[in-house]
């Protein structure tokens, strides 16, 4: 594990957190919102479980500290999923995050990191509420389409909890087939109504907090 540490001043706004595992397109959304003021809040950390998520230049490029914390010195060791949640827990503890934004973070998080943030764990997914949960949301949506079983999908924004893509509707937002689309072209239009719907959601939590 290694922390970059090119540390914002601080501004006495709130903190957000955004923890990825890849090419963090939604990421980049979230900076562009706060580097304009659509969001009103600091990115204060960027995490990450791979080392070669893009998602961490991204951060870097935009003065945002990064911390890259990978599941697999845990499982060499044997230890538990538990172990490597309440570690995180207690590295993002130290930023005193108003909120946790899940943008692509592709680990499964288990009661205990809930429970230390409880109500500021906030995850976006490409599929609306009970519809596609877990991975590859979009082309298992894309396939029914196909098999004539449904004829729009969508994405929403919801509070995280230990069930995977379940917890209290923040936003959502509906991405219609079209009759020429590809599997390519949906998920082109999939991920910017993700990039609208992310900022509209962190928008509406933080003012709330």
């Amino acid at each position: 594990m290694s922390i970059m540490t090119n540390e914002l001043a601080h501004t006495g706004r709130k903190k957000i957190v955004v923890l990825i595992s890849g090419s963090g397109t939604n990421l980049q959304a979230i900076l562009d919102a706060a580097q304009i003021g659509e969001i009103d809040a600091e990115i204060s950390l960027v995490v990450s479980n791979r080392k070669a998520a893009f998602g961490l230049i991204r951060a870097e490029q935009s003065g945002v500290p990064t911390l890259y914390f990978p599941l697999k010195p845990y499982r060499v060791a044997g230890k538990s999923r538990e172990d490597y949640d309440t570690d995180l827990t207690t590295a993002l503890t130290q930023h005193n995050p108003d909120l946790i934004v899940l943008a692509g973070w592709m680990h499964v998080f288990s009661a205990i990191f809930f429970q230390q943030f409880s109500g500021k764990v906030i995850n976006l997914h490409p599929a609306l509420p009970g519809a596609f949960a877990g991975t590859e949301s979009i082309h298992r949506a894309f396939e029914a389409w196909q098999r004539g079983e449904i004829t729009h999908s969508g994405c929403m924004v919801h509070y995280a909890v230990p069930e995977v893509d379940a917890g209290a509707v923040i936003a959502q937002t509906v991405v219609a087939f079209n009759p020429d689309d590809t599997p390519e072209s949906y998920e082109t239009r999939m991920h910017a109504a993700e990039h609208r719907l992310i900022v509209a959601a962190i928008q509406k939590v933080l003012a709330l907090t």
